[in-house]
């Protein structure tokens, strides 16, 4: 007899969840997270999942620790009722920033939130670009990690890209622009960028490639408190390019990012929707659906076909 597949959602994003239940042709299943007065969460399943592919739709959004504890417990809820197998569908993966110990006696905080899920049950995570790529080996269990490039690009396609430049905000983001490059078919720009403290601040001090009478489009994986873009774009502008764009696959756009955007020069912000934005934020910010990805991901995998094949 064929798995019955399910799919739920956490707090964070029941928006995105919706979407790509739309795009599978399925209704979302129903279940309550409830809240005491002293904060202590309580998740209950309300459809019978004994033996179904379960899927638990989760996103890091504020209040992302809360949004943590009600995956858990979410997981451990579902492998309870006896589903026979659970796939965390993370599409703002929580801590990912945190991926290495660059200073003494602190946390690598993304490993302990991969050890967190495994622990509570979760057989699979799906999630989409991670900030680095040793966080999947964090992980003993299968993890899928999809791309934004596809949709972005797919978007940037209908731009005039004569006489454009892609720009990685950071060396670290160096290598993942390649993928945005040969999809495009673009020349590439490095700004050399150093932080040197926790208050997210960057400062641009070198550029490695040609801006100059081109229009110049920021890739990164996230954007933040915007500290990154408008220090790059501030830099690049400097150095004649014409103009300034930014694709980022998570618009966190925390603290000041959306002042600091709407007062810089840049002229356009692409993000997707791992990460809600219930109003609209800025003028100059373009929010694109992750839906149809993850939707085809999750029939993927629970068809037992290849996942790589999307990107």
């Amino acid at each position: 007899m064929h798995t019955k597949i399910k799919i739920f959602a956490g707090s964070s994003h029941p928006e995105l969840a919706e979407a790509i239940c739309q795009h599978l042709g399925m209704l979302l299943s129903k279940s309550e997270c409830i809240k005491f007065s002293n904060e202590n969460l309580m998740v209950r399943i309300l459809e019978n999942v004994r033996e179904c592919d379960v899927f638990y739709i989760q996103t890091s959004a504020p209040p992302a620790n809360e949004a943590i504890i009600e995956t858990l417990i979410a997981i451990d809820a579902l492998h309870s009722a006896s589903a026979r197998r659970v796939t965390a569908v993370l599409p703002y993966f929580p801590y990912s920033r945190s991926d290495k110990k660059d200073q003494p006696r602190i946390s690598i905080t993304a490993r302990l939130m991969a050890d967190l899920l495994q622990t509570a049950g979760a057989d699979r995570v799906l999630t989409m670009d991670l900030h680095s790529p040793q966080i999947q080996g964090f992980f003993r269990i299968p993890v899928d990690q999809l791309m934004g490039a596809p949709v972005l690009c797919g978007h940037m396609k209908t731009w005039d890209l004569k006489d454009c430049v892609l720009v990685a905000g950071d060396v670290g983001e160096a290598k993942d622009i390649g993928r945005f490059a040969n999809i495009l078919g673009l020349p590439v720009a490095v700004v050399d960028k150093r932080r040197y403290g926790n208050d997210d601040k960057a400062v641009a001090t070198n550029l490695i490639g040609e801006v100059a009478g081109k229009h110049a489009i920021i890739v990164d994986d996230e954007i933040a408190t915007g500290g990154t873009i408008i220090e790059a774009a501030r830099f690049l502008m400097a150095r004649g390019a014409l103009s300034v764009r930014v694709v980022a696959t998570h618009g966190v756009l925390s603290g000041p990012a959306i002042e600091r955007i709407n007062n810089s020069s840049i002229g356009r912000v692409i993000v997707t929707d791992t990460i809600p934005m219930r109003e609209k934020v800025s003028e100059k910010v373009t929010v694109l659906s992750v839906a149809p990805l993850f939707a085809n991901a999750i029939r993927r995998i629970h068809d037992g076909d290849s996942v790589s094949d999307l990107f």
